[in-house]
């Protein structure tokens, strides 16, 4: 069964999550390969990352996207305090926040199983999990990528997307993951084209609004850490966050 620690970062400039996805991506890189060159008893175990960390306010655009959908201006951006980086996961166009759950893992999937279909599904799989603990019915949608919440037409309710999924691999490690919306300013992605989709029967929602009533980070963090070590069956080890900031 895998190792994987575990950490919780809180709040993180998404430049500096960036970095740190990176150092850690190459690190278990660097740990594979040595691996293959040791094959003894002695060969150090590898160890895998899960990242739970809340960013400010940020656009982020992937390798597919298109900066037609960033609706707002260099200006714009500048004024209303909102960084925007083009990075290189998949997808289009997303935004992160304050209320957000974003979540990393840097897996090896050497040891998990090499097939970036069930990962990406098994990602989806996490979240519907955790969805379910709250009495909501998540579910995919097989045009795009992420977790929806079904629509309804006679109220002329749209599809809602709950979470956006993105992920970038290299040499079968991962990086990127998912933004799960719990309580973020939905207004913000209003200065997008969320992921691309423009649809007038999609929208955006948040774990606070279809519950109605607020919810914290801290309500969902533990489930959703606990829905990950189900879906992925690994051995989880919490490591304290001033270890792994530290340069």
């Amino acid at each position: 069964m895998p190792d994987v620690y575990i950490h919780h970062l809180g709040r993180l400039d998404y430049q500096r999550a960036w970095d740190l996805q990176g150092k850690l991506h190459r690190e278990v890189v660097d740990r594979k390969l040595a691996r293959r060159q040791n094959r003894s008893k002695t060969a150090a175990p590898q160890h895998h990352h899960l990242l739970f960390v809340e960013h400010p306010p940020v656009f982020t655009l992937g390798k597919s996207g298109s900066t037609d959908h960033l609706l707002l201006s260099e200006e714009e951006l500048e004024e209303q305090g909102f960084t925007f980086l083009k990075i290189n996961r998949g997808g289009d166009i997303t935004y992160h926040g304050p209320g957000q759950l974003v979540v990393y893992p840097i897996f090896d999937l050497d040891e998990f199983f090499n097939d970036v279909h069930r990962y990406v599904r098994s990602l989806e799989e996490v979240v519907i999990r955790t969805l379910a603990d709250f009495g909501l019915h998540g579910e995919r949608d097989p045009g795009y990528t992420g977790v929806w919440l079904a629509g309804d037409p006679a109220r002329r309710q749209p599809k809602r997307k709950i979470c956006a999924i993105g992920v970038h691999l290299s040499r079968w490690t991962t990086m990127h993951g998912l933004a799960f919306n719990v309580r973020p300013n939905l207004t913000h992605f209003g200065h997008i084209v969320p992921c691309g989709i423009a649809e007038a029967d999609r929208s955006v929602t948040s774990l606070s609004v279809e519950l109605r009533r607020p919810v914290d980070l801290d309500e969902v963090t533990p489930r959703m850490e606990h829905h990950f070590r189900e879906v992925f069956g690994f051995t989880p080890t919490t490591v304290p966050p001033k270890r792994i900031l530290t340069p």
